[in-house]
């Protein structure tokens, strides 16, 4: 019988507790065994492990965050720590091991397959979009319409006052977020680590709007983001703030700034999510079924792909220049 151990690691995300329980589901369905892992690596560490049935999975489907929680492990960090965690695996009868989480997760799982032995499938899961060998990662969906339910709720205030508002979005390396929900919320500039953007090219684009008779404008900004308005990140806690000060200084307007942090990693799942996590969550089932390993499960115009681990690091997820160019247009 094949006994599959499974964790969520790293930041939480929306559909995470969908994507558990179709691992769950389907593990059955497949005559297999499911124990969940509490509390990430630290858990495999500590022992927590939780036989699973299908009643153990039931009216999760619809819940954000992880049911299972998910922790920091500097232990897991070094081979003793990934020693110990494999020891508890095979006291348990473990050899097979699904992590739902980003790329440390995956780095992680990686060295305990080589070193230990144990077979590792990764799912996906990070509002940020940064992993390779996906169209789409668990949680993105749901973290972009809720970042656009924020800003229209913001674009209200900003009407009413004829103010600019700076709103920073999570991505400190990649700015999928940013440029997704900038798009569908009619944001005026956004900002992404990856393309420069000068307070040049903001405030004149600012001007060219308000004299067309624009009164408000929406800014959005990814949490990476470097430029001439932020040359000492010491002197600011956030890109947003320093632009804020930048435009008031070059162009006396009033401006506000808000930071919307982690209340983009939580709530229930977009239907977008819940589907995704049940395809992936049973594919990464059927891959071990099928005695492969070391691989990360993907979504790919629609259709369910395994990429190696290695592989899927490597990949640099590029930003769509259509969408961005898109973007610009629109606001105009």
């Amino acid at each position: 019988m094949l006994k599959i151990g499974v964790l969520t690691s790293g930041g939480d995300a929306p559909g995470m507790n969908a994507a558990l329980r179709a691992i769950v589901r389907n593990g059955i369905f497949r005559e297999g065994e499911i124990l969940a892992v509490q509390h990430g690596f630290q858990g495999l560490i500590n022992n927590q492990f939780t036989p699973m049935q299908r009643g153990s999975v039931a009216d999760i489907i619809q819940r954000g965050g992880t049911v299972l929680q998910t922790a920091r492990c500097e232990e897991f960090r070094t081979p003793e720590g990934r020693a110990r965690a494999a020891k508890n695996l095979r006291e348990n009868n473990i050899s097979s091991l699904i992590i739902i989480g980003g790329d440390g997760s995956f780095r992680g799982g990686e060295l305990l397959q080589k070193e230990q032995g144990i077979k590792v499938i990764g799912i996906p899961a990070t509002i940020d979009n940064d992993i390779g060998g996906t169209d789409f990662c668990i949680g993105f969906d749901t973290a972009v319409n809720t970042v656009i339910d924020a800003v229209n709720k913001i674009r209200d205030t900003a009407t009413s006052h004829e103010r600019i508002f700076v709103v920073e979005i999570m991505g400190r390396e990649r700015g999928f977020l940013a440029l997704y929900a900038g798009l569908a919320a009619g944001a005026e500039s956004i900002l992404i680590p990856e393309r420069p953007t000068s307070l040049e090219d903001i405030c004149n684009k600012l001007d060219h709007g308000f004299q067309r008779g624009k009164k408000h404008s929406i800014i959005m900004v990814a949490e990476g983001v470097g430029g001439d308005f932020y040359p000492n990140r010491a002197l600011h806690k956030t890109p947003a703030y320093a632009l804020g000060e930048a435009i008031s200084d070059k162009m006396g307007l009033e401006t506000r700034v808000i930071v919307l942090g982690h209340l983009q990693r939580g709530g229930a799942p977009s239907a977008r999510d819940r589907i995704l996590a049940s395809r992936m969550g049973a594919f990464a089932v059927d891959l071990l079924c099928e005695d492969k390993s070391g691989l990360i499960t993907g979504m790919v115009r629609e259709e369910m792909k395994a990429t190696s681990i290695g592989e899927a690091l490597s990949l640099e997820p590029e930003i769509n220049d259509e969408i961005l160019k898109l973007s610009h247009i629109l606001s105009l």
